[in-house]
């Protein structure tokens, strides 16, 4: 596998902490994959800084490493959100990825590709095996990066969360030809204003048709909605969501909480009265708690340390 090392030093602004940043490329060939020499990555800026990208061609990991002697051997992919679109990779990545880093967490933002006919035979499952893909790939590297095997869990924002869900309740299928022998299952669940369903009324329909396309049957919409496939066997998951979003339903997280509780799984939902949608970190609304209601939730399941 290639390996590229960017390393950085990266600011988060609300503490200085300096993280070190590895970027790798996630696949040797793309599996499924079309080529069109005119569908090429676009990057996105806000100012000098990359705000997010667009038709990702080749998916990769950015690794937010804790400082040295800090990591506790818990580790995360992060999924950013944008539609099945575009990724919005630095407010729902790369911010998250410090702040893991700083808890003791590793941190593996996902830049995968999104839904698209022109490169993907079949654009269904196009994410889901960049998300396979990264979950093995976390467990494959444990030793190198101080991960805990079973301590690798999958987050995920708006359109995102719809893709760590789907990674949560699809470990199994096969979406590609792995001869690793590892699971892709997530020990864990972060899903934050995730799209959860695919049925009209519910989904957000920009995600529903990037990613099924216009006409979806109902096999396909019942596939790809994660409260109806919800076993004993997903990973405990936390959840936040806000009332007065108004481009991914609140009942998305709420089905899928009470689809977990009567599979007996272990979940916690935080519903806040106001805070819109793609408030990532928070903003200045009741919202901007969840980081720190996540980080008791992951001391008590014995994720990072009290």
């Amino acid at each position: 596998m290639k390996l590229k090392y960017l390393i950085l030093m990266s600011l988060f602004v609300s503490n200085a902490l300096i993280a070190q940043q590895q970027e790798v490329e996630l696949w040797d060939e793309v599996p499924g994959s079309i080529t069109d020499e005119n569908y090429t990555e676009e990057k996105q800026f806000d100012g000098e800084e990359i705000r997010g990208y667009g038709k990702v061609t080749n998916p990769t990991l950015t690794i937010f490493t804790p400082e040295s002697g800090t990591a506790n051997g818990t580790a995360v992919v992060i999924c950013p959100g944008g539609g099945y679109s575009h990724l919005a990779i630095n407010k729902e990545g790369y911010k998250l990825g410090t702040w893991f880093a700083e808890q003791g967490v590793t941190g593996f933002v996902l830049k995968n590709r999104l839904p698209s006919d022109v490169i993907m035979e079949d654009k269904s499952i196009g994410p889901l095996q960049d998300a396979q893909r990264a979950i093995r790939y976390v467990r494959e590297h444990a030793s190198q990066f101080g991960i805990d095997t079973s301590r690798v869990g999958i987050m995920g924002f708006s359109a995102g969360g719809h893709l760590a869900s789907t990674a949560s309740t699809h470990f199994k299928d096969v979406v590609y030809a792995s001869q690793e022998g590892v699971s892709a299952k997530p020990d864990f669940s972060v899903l934050i204003y995730p799209v959860i369903s695919m049925q009209s009324g519910v989904t957000h329909q920009g995600s529903r048709d990037n990613l099924l396309g216009k006409k979806p049957t109902q096999a396909e919409v019942y596939k790809f909605s994660g409260e109806y496939q919800v076993t004993p066997e997903t990973p405990m998951t936390f959840l936040v969501h806000s009332t007065d979003d108004g481009a991914v339903p609140v009942e998305n997280s709420i089905r899928y909480y009470l689809a977990l509780k009567d599979a007996g799984v272990d979940a916690e939902m935080h519903l806040y009265e106001d805070g819109g949608h793609g408030f990532g970190m928070g903003r200045t609304a009741t919202a901007n708690s969840w980081p720190e209601a996540l980080s008791l939730w992951m001391k008590k399941h014995g994720l990072i340390s009290n």
